[in-house]
């Protein structure tokens, strides 16, 4: 398999993307900071993303995606080596945002550099996803032995050699023909074209439905669990079975997952992630609650395949990068929206009717993804008029 090292790459990065969910967290909270501050080392980094994954997108159709991700391997490491040596809130600032970089530049490159690879496109994505969830499960499920054996400053160092682990294997992928942004000189050029196109919006509006259960996995999901007194233990147990139904989606649907307005994907996909988000609390056992972890996943990682094949379908080869970085501007205003309803609500109503909330909305975002799938399809008019 000529690009098992682009494959390893990005599970040694999702490895070590995994550790950080919890480690962090933990690190900073032993740090002594105070609410405020830790609210701004989250929230902060997140507002950035946004602007920063437009800018690896745009630089992705400039130079390829194999440059991108290989900065971001070597962006991972320098944080790793700043949250070994942080102490106080700027040195931690500092490295939550070099992840945060990392993480930017990292997804447009490589669903771009997938997009591209010989063979059938929905199978190369559904194979990069399915390791990206493996290498995020096999990241947080290690991490606590490696944090309580070796303390917080090696499972860091740990996490910065992983980022080289990824370089290593990344420098030995081959290149993979990408084709030119010729004649840009402006981030922006690059996405005043497809601004105009309204696969765009409906593609973003996929990725948001996408992303909202991987927003609530590093946010409410652990807390909803303690919340009905499930161990830590049976609560990393559950959490990663929403990882292990996206490994499902994305080796098992890629070779049936159509794009198009008259297929009927994403409404399904949508109605699995509505149904399982809003039915979770409603019965507090491991069983439903297992299966319901598995349908979520499922759904999700089906609807990110979705707009990954169809962004990359709609889009030329010389604005991939750009188009699949505006694409995931869905999951960035996921990550920056689904904790703050959710905090609203559990503080006013408690975070059980959180849950029905954010499964109402699930479920309206789908219908909207049914009601404009024809028209997101359709050609934009032209400006002007003109015979």
């Amino acid at each position: 398999m000529p690009h098992l090292p682009f494959f390893l790459a990005s599970l040694a990065w999702n490895y070590g993307l995994g550790m950080t969910y919890v480690v962090v967290p933990l690190y900073v909270h032993a740090q002594g900071l105070s609410g405020s501050q830790i609210g701004a080392l989250f929230s902060v980094p997140v507002i950035a993303q946004v602007a920063l994954n437009l800018v690896g997108g745009a630089y992705t159709d400039r130079i390829g995606g194999r440059h991108i991700m290989l900065g971001s391997c070597w962006i991972m490491a320098a944080a790793g080596v700043s949250f070994a040596l942080g102490e106080g809130f700027w040195m931690l600032f500092v490295g939550q945002v070099l992840m945060v970089v990392s993480r930017a530049a990292f997804w447009p490159a490589t669903w771009s550099i997938a997009s591209e690879l010989p063979g059938t496109r929905g199978i190369q994505l559904g194979r990069l996803n399915a390791i990206t969830n493996l290498g995020q499960i096999v990241g947080t499920g290690t991490r606590g032995f490696i944090l309580v054996i070796t303390g917080y400053v090696t499972t860091f160092l740990v996490l910065a050699g992983m980022g080289f682990a990824a370089l290593a294997a990344g420098a030995r992928s081959p290149r993979v023909a990408f084709g030119k942004a010729d004649g840009r000189w402006s981030v922006l050029d690059a996405y005043r074209p497809l601004l105009g196109q309204r696969i765009i919006f409906y593609s973003v509006l996929c990725a948001y439905l996408s992303a909202l259960p991987f927003s609530l996995s590093m946010s409410f999901y652990p807390l909803l669990l303690a919340h009905y007194g499930f161990e830590a233990e049976a609560s990393g147990v559950l959490l990663a079975l929403r990882a292990v139904g996206s490994i499902a989606a994305g080796l098992l649907v890629a070779r049936f997952a159509r794009t198009g307005p008259e297929t009927l994907w994403p409404v399904w996909s949508g109605v699995a992630v509505a149904l399982s988000v809003g039915l979770l609390p409603a019965i507090n056992h491991a069983a439903p609650i297992a299966l319901l972890m598995l349908a979520v996943g499922f759904g999700s990682g089906a609807m990110t395949l979705y707009f990954q094949i169809t962004l990359s379908e709609s889009s030329r080869a010389s604005e991939r990068g750009a188009a699949l970085a505006l694409g995931g501007l869905g999951w960035g205003l996921s990550h920056f929206s689904t904790p703050l309803i959710m905090g609203f609500i559990a503080d006013r109503v408690g975070i059980v009717y959180g849950f029905y909330v954010l499964g109402a909305l699930a479920l309206a975002c789908t219908a909207a993804i049914a009601l404009t799938r024809r028209w997101a399809f359709e050609r934009t008019p032209p400006q002007g008029g003109g015979a």
